[in-house]
């Protein structure tokens, strides 16, 4: 099981469903994402042209990106559509109190795909 570091997002109340907020932790950007079942955490760029995914359209469980329209599915980072070139990595997120967080792999630790 990976070792993480856990980082605040926001208050969990501060987000409604179908939301994405993006958030930048020691240089690398995340999203994190609110959906009918719970949250969901993604590397924060689209693997086409490094767009912010922040600014990208939420769907049901996919996230469209703002410049060319390439799609992941939320949970598992997969790639949907061109022009994604790779599926991004997802992150665990939990929610302590009215705080949520992202937990990102310390040094050595591996990500999901």
């Amino acid at each position: 099981m990976a070792d993480y570091s856990w980082h605040r997002v926001c208050r969990a109340d501060e987000s409604e469903e179908e939301d994405v907020i993006g958030i930048t932790v020691d240089g690398a950007v995340y999203a994190v994402y609110r959906l009918k079942d719970g949250f969901y955490a993604t590397e924060g760029l689209c693997t086409h042209e490094q767009s912010p995914l922040a600014s990208g359209y939420v769907s049901g469980d996919v996230i469209e990106c703002a410049k060319h329209n390439a799609r992941y599915h939320i949970p598992t980072g997969k790639a949907m559509r061109r022009p994604a070139l790779r599926d991004l990595a997802t992150y665990p997120v939990k929610r302590e109190g009215d705080d949520l967080l992202i937990g990102l792999p310390r040094a050595g630790g591996a990500t999901a795909p």
